[in-house]
């Protein structure tokens, strides 16, 4: 089995869910290896109908490194979690929160 898909989320028949909770383990990973406080990491869901929206919130020192220079690191994390939903095919949306 692999990491990214054990998840303590409720999981039903909507294929986006079942994305989300793949997309959402990945996108956690990704960003708790990245700040100083891992624990201060938070990933909400937010169904937007067609559309899974994941929220990701960081201590406040954390935000900086998350987001990197002009948005690259940011960007870049978007990139890999879209690629991790599409494999479930659906469609994320990864928004960092203050």
């Amino acid at each position: 089995m692999n990491e990214f898909t054990d998840s303590d989320d409720e999981v039903g028949s909507d294929p986006n869910r079942v994305a989300a909770a793949t997309a959402r383990d990945v996108l956690e990973y990704v960003v708790r290896s990245l700040v100083d406080d891992p624990d201060s990491v938070a990933v909400d869901v937010a169904d937007n109908g067609r559309r899974v929206g994941l929220n990701v919130r960081v201590g406040h020192g954390d935000m900086g490194r998350v987001i990197g220079k002009r948005g690259r690191v940011a960007n870049s994390i978007r990139t890999v979690v879209r690629a991790a939903a599409v494999r479930d095919d659906a469609e994320v949306d990864v928004e960092f929160v203050d």
